[in-house]
């Protein structure tokens, strides 16, 4: 079988072994690639807030009825609040049952070495009040300039309902936006060109600054916590996944390309433009893509869910603390909470995991400490499994709205889909 070295996946793989054996072999060479996976990460942030915004708006105003927006708003978070307190719960279940924090040496676990997750998880308010302020943006440009993901949200979802409201007045606005949203798609065609590069980049620097050696200390953990993904894919993905009609199998070898970006530079927001746009030719509307999507990246990370509540416990085991069960249901409730801060970058969800444990005085903060060498080789696994949560959940939701048709002939054909 001939490899096709012009596929993306082919390439994107191909920088990942690159990256591999460049970080192993001149490891201070590689530390110092970090620019590459940087420079690709932001051209992506750069067309992020225009696409979310304008997909919003497009998706909203385009349906023309208010109460529609509602029910699949509606719908959108019960499924989020639902599976996220799964993820939540299967990581406190499996961390309890491997107990990986067991014996841990604690002489890593510097106070200096954390204090700047410290400082960041004090500075951001991840209290109740705090996350619904934020909401809200003082300045819906000031938002979209600073990438703050919840704030568009906000300003795009009252954009795109006054929209609807206006019914036929606002068909050219919407029909401009859509004009706008295929330009900046084309823009993302460009950027991911260079995907294999940045991949190359993210994973030199990754082996090179922290060694294979440094897998040793914390394997257990890390062995815990992709065991608990893969399962959590798998079984609960997968079950929700065959109940409405398709395989979580198929689904995955669908969006592998998706997969292997997000594996190679660590971020979920790397691949959420062409994740839109794989969903739509999968079947789903464009209106629920463009509703789901952008608002799962804030309200459903699965895989980030289930990183911070084994992490919480870990430590706590690390430090011989045994909690009690409503000690780990009050742990359970703060990470439902804290959780939706967490955006799709890599390092957000350190920094929640800072918050938490602060909220959570039991615990002491020092010992996040222990997983700074070994947190980038986690963020792969929780990232592809937010990218999987969200492309499911946008399925699903299609589906229960009768918003999911196929193409009837195309490779992408409904028998490539369907279980």
């Amino acid at each position: 079988m001939r490899i096709n070295f012009r596929n993306l996946t082919v390439q994107v793989v191909i920088g990942i072994i690159l990256g591999i054996i460049t970080g192993f072999f001149f490891p201070e060479f590689a530390v110092n690639l970090k620019v590459l996976a940087d420079i690709f990460i932001k051209m992506i942030k750069m067309v992020i807030a225009p696409i979310i915004f304008l997909t919003i708006v497009i998706g909203i105003g385009g349906m023309g009825d208010l109460k529609k927006v509602g029910r699949i708003g509606g719908k959108a978070l019960i499924y989020f609040e639902i599976v996220t307190t799964f993820a939540l719960a299967i990581g406190i279940l499996v961390v309890n049952l491997i107990q990986p924090g067991a014996g841990v040496n604690k002489e890593g676990a510097s106070s200096d070495a954390v204090s700047t997750y410290e400082e960041q998880a004090k500075d951001s308010d991840h209290g109740i009040v705090g996350f619904i302020t934020d909401i809200v943006p003082e300045n819906a440009i000031g938002a979209m300039a600073e990438g703050e993901l919840l704030p568009i949200l906000f300003f795009a979802v009252l954009f795109g309902v006054a929209a609807a409201g206006l019914g036929e007045k606002s068909k050219p606005v919407i029909q401009l936006f859509e004009r706008f949203t295929d330009i900046f798609f084309g823009i993302v065609n460009m950027i991911m060109k260079v995907s294999p590069i940045a991949a190359f980049g993210a994973m030199a620097f990754t082996i090179g600054e922290f060694g294979v050696e440094s897998l040793a200390n914390l394997g257990k953990l890390m062995g815990s916590v992709y065991l608990t993904m893969f399962l959590f894919i798998i079984v609960v993905l997968g079950a929700i996944a065959r109940f409405n009609g398709f395989s979580i199998f198929k689904f995955i070898a669908y969006i592998k390309e998706e997969i292997l970006l997000v594996l190679g530079t660590s971020s979920s927001e790397s691949a959420l433009p062409k994740m839109m746009e794989k969903l739509e030719r999968y079947g789903c509307s464009k209106s629920v893509v463009g509703l789901v999507i952008p608002t799962g990246y804030s309200f459903n990370l699965d895989g980030t869910s289930i990183y911070l509540s084994m992490a919480a416990i870990f430590i706590a085991q690390a430090y011989g603390i045994d909690l009690t069960i409503w000690q780990e249901l009050t742990l359970l409730g703060i990470l439902m909470l804290t959780s939706k801060g967490a955006a799709g970058v890599t390092g957000s969800g350190f920094i929640t995991l800072a918050a938490t444990v602060a909220a959570f005085p039991i615990i002491p903060v020092e010992g996040i400490a222990l997983l700074i060498g070994v947190d980038r080789f986690m963020s792969e696994a929780r990232a592809i499994t937010n990218l999987i949560g969200n492309g499911v959940a946008t399925v699903v939701i299609s589906k229960n709205e009768n918003e999911f048709h196929p193409p009837s002939v195309s490779t992408d054909s409904k028998a490539n889909f369907e279980a």
